[in-house]
């Protein structure tokens, strides 16, 4: 066994979406822009027509054989990490419509998570001016669960939106010069 821990970095954060062209779409709105028109290591692309995923891809990820779907990758800035989007269609009986509304495991599809759950709950952007962001974006039809609020001491301002398929996007104006000083580690 190996004292070694391994160094990793930044990749991606994918989310798996209902309509591609309308998270895109969406997720522009909130500043992301285009990196690749598709997952070409997936074998997916943003065309109209579903693409088949390669069956060794699908079982690294999970899915089963036969998978298709439409894919793109955004990006905020040209760092890391990026944002991989991607519409899962399947193929075979499980997409017949008897199924329409079940995933590749025969299961009803889960509602996004919440706060109140376990696991990535959300994704958090950061900002400089919070309260503008919220008034353009809502009136571009962002949908909030709030206006801004202050966080605990005022050492930051979030509010919360949700993209298209209801997943939790966190903005955050941080106030560092209110935060209180890291406790010293002397011994």
């Amino acid at each position: 066994m190996s004292d070694r821990t391994p160094k990793f970095g930044w990749g991606h954060i994918n989310i798996n979406v209902s309509n591609l062209d309308r998270s895109i779409a969406f997720y522009k709105r909130i500043g992301f822009e285009d990196f690749r028109p598709g997952i070409p290591y997936l074998g997916l692309t943003n065309e109209t027509e579903p693409a088949g995923m390669p069956d060794d891809s699908a079982q690294a990820l999970g899915l089963p054989s036969g998978t298709r779907g439409r894919a793109c990758i955004l990006q905020l800035g040209d760092g890391y990490p990026k944002l991989d989007l991607i519409e899962v269609v399947h193929s075979g009986p499980e997409n017949a419509p008897e199924h329409a509304s079940q995933n590749t495991m025969g299961e009803t599809p889960k509602q996004p998570l919440t706060n109140q759950d376990t696991g990535i709950v959300r994704l958090c952007l950061n900002t400089r001016n919070l309260a503008e962001d919220f008034e353009t974006l809502s009136k571009q039809g962002v949908i909030f669960l709030s206006a801004p609020q202050p966080a605990k001491d005022a050492m930051a301002d979030i509010a919360t939106c949700m993209d298209p398929d209801g997943a939790l996007i966190e903005l955050i104006q941080v106030h560092r010069d209110k935060w209180p000083a890291p406790p010293s580690s002397g011994g």
